[in-house]
């Protein structure tokens, strides 16, 4: 590996673009077991059995992790969900 692809690796990794991240779901007093359900199989591609699996973790856990990938591939789905009023953040 050159110096210049080192460097663009470090730089990337500094600013968490580069591995496998999770797109974590938290608990809130506002939305249904339905809302939450329905904006898993709308934006994160869930069946409603795993969309139902996720919301119960929530509900019982305070937070459940419902997508990994790259920073990348979860910044939509990130702000899909941000956009429906769920807290949701990228670790």
């Amino acid at each position: 590996m050159s110096v210049k692809e080192l460097e663009t690796v470090e730089t990337e990794e500094s600013i968490g673009v580069v591995g496998e991240r999770f797109l974590i779901l938290y608990n809130d007093d506002y939305h249904t077991f339905d809302y939450v359900i329905d904006a898993l199989v709308d934006i994160c591609g869930h069946t409603r059995e795993q969309a139902l699996q996720c919301a119960l973790l929530v509900h019982f856990k305070g937070k459940c992790d419902v997508e990994t990938g790259t920073y990348e591939y979860l910044r939509p789905k990130k702000t899909a969900l941000a956009n429906k009023d769920l807290t949701v953040t990228i670790d």
